[in-house]
């Protein structure tokens, strides 16, 4: 199901391509919500010990519920994310886990799955020449070479998240010690070169999955928020309605959600062409 502020998100039919940009988060939100995160896929290689796979649902089973807990003041709820994103990282340190297994887990395609209709929502964009940015707080070796695999990979897509370094083969931290949680994907700390794709760029749609996705946009640009809302829906939806322009429950697939958005976009289009 889709519910949308039509006033608000028909705006869109005003707007020039090359004024315009995606901000994703991209587990639950590119990919299912019933689809293994990056994350989580780590521990689906048949390599790891059940020590480390039962330390991983430790964490998950722990911290989870607060992630999803909109009723948390912020400032502590950010103090929950960065623990449990800095215990993440020392568990895979602490079990040596290698490159290979993370190879392993981007390239098993049956591990992760897109919503239906993500593929082709992603070349859409590519062929309009609208940027896209993945904030993901997930795991950026996995996130690029899933994409890679499926040949979406395009060269519009630009990937801000959680990439691993590795000495000797065995992981080591993640690149330039700059871990990404939930709560802190926003686009100022992006980097200068994935900045400068869209600095002359005035509008944004923002795709996210949770409350905190909203904040991936700085307020300098004019931001339309489409939310996927799959889990705990009774309880989160009027949080969404609140937040969002847009909000899919049930697993809503972009065929759907990309017919809606085409049909905006094509009329800024004829009016480009005018």
């Amino acid at each position: 199901m889709i519910i949308f502020n039509e006033d608000r998100i028909k705006e869109l039919s005003n707007i020039a391509t090359n004024d315009l940009y995606i901000l994703t988060d991209f587990d639950g939100t590119i990919t299912k919500d019933s689809s293994d995160s990056s994350w989580a896929s780590i521990f689906k290689n048949p390599n790891v010990t059940d020590e480390f796979v039962q330390e991983c649902i430790k964490l998950f089973n722990y911290y989870h519920k607060y992630e999803i807990d909109e009723s948390i003041p912020l400032e502590e709820k950010m103090l929950i994310m960065s623990e449990w994103y800095n215990k993440n990282i020392e568990t895979l340190k602490r079990f040596g886990i290698s490159e290979k297994t993370i190879n392993y887990s981007a390239d098993n395609e049956s591990i992760m799955s897109f919503r239906d209709g993500a593929k082709e929502f992603l070349k859409e964009m590519n062929d309009r020449g609208i940027p896209i940015i993945v904030i993901s707080a997930g795991v950026g070796n996995i996130i690029q070479q899933f994409l890679i695999n499926n040949g979406c990979n395009f060269p519009n897509i630009y990937i801000c998240s959680n990439f691993l370094q590795y000495e000797d083969g065995i992981i080591r931290g993640v690149r330039d010690n700059n871990l990404i949680h939930p709560l802190n994907k926003n686009e100022i700390s992006l980097p200068a070169h994935i900045q400068e794709k869209v600095s002359n760029r005035n509008n944004v749609i923002l795709l996210g999955n949770s409350i905190s996705d909203i904040n991936m946009a700085n307020d300098r640009k004019r931001t339309y928020r489409i939310g996927f809302l799959d889990e705990k829906v009774e309880d989160r939806i009027s949080a969404f309605q609140e937040h969002y322009d847009v909000v899919c429950t049930d697993n809503t697939s972009y065929y759907e959600l990309g017919k809606k958005l085409s049909e905006y976009l094509n009329r800024a289009m004829d009016r480009e062409e005018r």
